[in-house]
């Protein structure tokens, strides 16, 4: 068969064409990258790149070569490097670091919650160093990750001394209600609070580690006062309440809820939390306790603080721990056994213990995840080994070490979300919950 001139300039015009699917999600949602119209066994760099809300540049690439029909299938294909190695379907978002010649020890956060992540990816000739700024790409495409399903809503709480964002789903409920509190970072958190309510959960992100509120003012009442704020919500069935705490916040919910039935939560999800923190009246008593043990602080060979010794070793007394004999609702614990900044492996296994000692074993789920760290996020978040941070009590500024290995870290954030959302599930949604 002879081929003619028009058919011969029609061949040489196919392109490079890369398929995102879905180019529109929630950031837990998974998602498939595909480039076709290579030429066979052609190497490619497949490159994601983004702009954070602060301005500052992200992005990850990895080496690829194309099959026999010139097509890259990142879900099934082994990246031969660039920023992770090997068969990582969602590597390209969960390996994301800052661009080379920005701010440094950055951590990837979502506060316009109403705007996506647009992520761009590229496909570049050959197998890149790294420098992007001299490269023409092949192709590009964009997709777009959203905290917020349409309909979520968002209102500001300023009620009896409270601060916070209640995100309500899409509907008008009644809802399970979550109360949902963040780390030593402080500020008022709001991502994953949105990514509950696209869930189905009415969830407070509650403020109260900022400017401002008086850290000699809030404790256990102020906890109390927003999980009764939640629970009395019209929207809210008010039997189906629970907390969700992160680092500090675990240690939050687990005091909270161990105090004598003042308030009763009908689940508890504590992530990278220690018992040891208790908060009664104060959190400054909390602060003041750990400044005890200032001189167990540790900075690792790049000047990255380590804070775990804090509370290391375990006390033995039961006085200098939550008495979590007292837990009435099932708890699910996750920790990271690289987490450089609270000794939660540890502390984990001793709520076990504990909880078997008292009787309520029974409602403890442990998940332990080799090789991650502190910041166990929603899934496919970049892993953040180590961030700046500044400690609200002191004012001081560190670069903080979290710890966790990149490929294992993001298993772990994958594979707890799901757990979570399972968890949260079958404890919050019943058979007598009204929903719209």
């Amino acid at each position: 068969m002879v081929i003619g001139p028009s058919a011969k300039m029609e061949a040489k015009c196919i392109l490079p064409k890369i398929t995102v699917q879905p180019t529109r999600g929630l950031v837990d949602e998974m998602f498939y990258i595909a480039v076709s119209n290579l030429s066979p066994h052609q190497e490619v760099t497949i490159r994601s790149f983004l702009q954070s809300d602060d301005k500052d540049f992200w992005h990850a690439y990895a080496y690829y070569v194309s099959d026999n029909s010139g097509v890259v299938n990142v879900a099934e294909d082994n990246s031969l490097g660039g920023s992770y190695a090997g068969r990582e379907p969602t590597g390209l978002i969960w390996s994301l670091k800052p661009v080379p010649g920005g701010r440094t020890a950055l951590r990837l956060r979502k506060t316009e919650i109403f705007t996506p992540f647009v992520i761009n990816i590229s496909v570049y000739k050959g197998h890149i160093k790294g420098d992007f700024k001299e490269e023409t790409a092949l192709a590009c495409a964009v997709m777009e990750r959203w905290y917020v399903t349409p309909g979520v809503s968002r209102i500001e709480v300023r009620e009896n001394g409270i601060y916070g964002t209640l995100f309500l789903p899409p509907g008008t409920g009644p809802f399970p209600g979550l109360l949902d509190l963040w780390g030593g970072g402080g500020g008022l958190v709001e991502y994953r609070s949105a990514l509950l309510a696209s869930h189905g959960y009415a969830t407070l992100a509650l403020e109260y580690l900022s400017s401002k509120t008086d850290f000699s003012k809030i404790g256990e009442k102020y906890f109390e006062a927003a999980f009764g704020y939640l629970e009395s919500h019209p929207q809210v069935s008010r039997e189906h309440v629970g907390i969700f705490g992160l680092c500090f916040g675990a240690s939050v919910t687990l005091s909270v809820a161990a105090n004598e039935n003042k308030i009763n939560p009908k689940c508890l999800v504590c992530v990278s939390g220690t018992h040891v923190i208790r908060i009664g009246e104060s959190i400054d008593k909390a602060f003041a306790d750990l400044k005890l043990n200032e001189k167990n602080t540790r900075l690792d060979e790049n000047n990255h603080v380590i804070w775990r010794e804090l509370v290391l070793p375990i006390p033995t007394d039961s006085n200098k721990k939550v008495n979590l004999g007292n837990l009435k609702c099932p708890l699910l614990l996750i920790a990271g056994d690289d987490d450089q900044n609270w000794p939660t492996p540890e502390s984990a296994e001793d709520i076990e213990k504990m909880m078997k000692e008292a009787g309520n074993g029974h409602l403890l789920t442990k998940i332990i995840y080799p090789k991650a760290g502190h910041l166990i996020e929603p899934p496919y978040s970049p892993h953040i080994r180590f961030s700046n941070f500044v400690d609200l009590h002191t004012r001081k500024k560190v670069i903080a070490l979290w710890g966790g290995e990149a490929k294992e870290h993001a298993f772990a954030q994958e594979d707890s979300w799901k757990k979570i959302l399972d968890f949260l599930d079958l404890h919050l949604y019943s058979s007598n919950t009204v929903l719209s």
